[in-house]
C-alpha cells in the first residue's frame, strides 16, 4: 500500500468536530490526497468559509497522519465551494439517526435556503418521518443548520441547510 492509500485509510474515521457521527470524508470535507516530493498534500474544504471547526479538522488530520508515520501539508481549498451534495448517502442516514434532517439536493427549491423560485420542499422530521414540520429559526445549533419543529410529534430538530 502506498502512502496516499495509507493516508486515505487513516483519515477515513476522523469525525466531524460538530457532528461526531459522521466523518470528514463522509461529509465531503476531505477532498483530495496527493504526494509531491515525498510529502503528502491533503486538501480539505470547509462547509462554509467561516467554519470554526476547520482548525480542529486540520489538527486532527495532522495528528492522525503523524501517528501513522506520514508527513503532510494540509491545504484548505475554498474553490470549488463545498456543497451538501458531497455528503454521502451513508452520512445522510447517520445524520437522520442522530436527529438531524439531511439536506435536500443543493439545486432544489427549499423552505430553508436562500429565496428560490418554485415550490418549497417539505423537511421530514428525523424522529417520526412526518413532513408536517415548520422552520422556527433559520439558524440551529450551527450556522449550517436551521431549527425546525415537527407539528405531529412536537419534537424540535436541526435541518442541514443545502448549499
Amino acid at each position: 500500500m502506498n502512502s496516499v492509500e495509507q493516508a486515505w485509510q487513516a483519515l477515513e474515521a476522523i469525525p466531524d468536530p460538530e457532528i461526531p457521527v459522521v466523518s470528514i470524508r463522509e461529509l465531503g470535507i476531505l477532498r483530495e490526497i496527493t504526494e509531491h516530493d515525498g510529502e503528502l498534500q491533503v486538501v480539505i474544504t470547509p462547509t462554509y468559509s467561516g467554519c470554526p471547526a476547520m482548525a480542529q479538522i486540520e489538527d486532527d488530520v495532522r495528528a492522525v497522519l503523524a501517528a501513522h508515520g506520514l508527513r503532510a501539508q494540509v491545504i484548505a481549498r475554498l474553490s470549488p465551494a463545498w456543497s451538501t451534495d458531497w455528503i454521502t448517502e451513508a452520512a445522510r442516514e447517520k445524520l437522520r439517526g442522530f436527529g438531524i434532517a439531511p439536506p435536500h439536493p443543493a439545486g432544489s427549491s427549499s423552505v430553508v435556503c436562500f429565496a428560490r423560485p418554485g415550490p418549497a420542499l417539505a423537511v421530514a422530521c428525523p424522529q417520526c418521518g412526518s413532513a408536517n414540520t415548520t422552520e422556527t429559526s433559520h439558524f440551529g445549533s450551527t450556522a449550517c443548520k436551521a431549527l425546525f419543529k415537527c407539528l405531529d410529534c412536537l419534537e424540535p430538530f436541526d435541518y442541514f441547510k443545502p448549499y
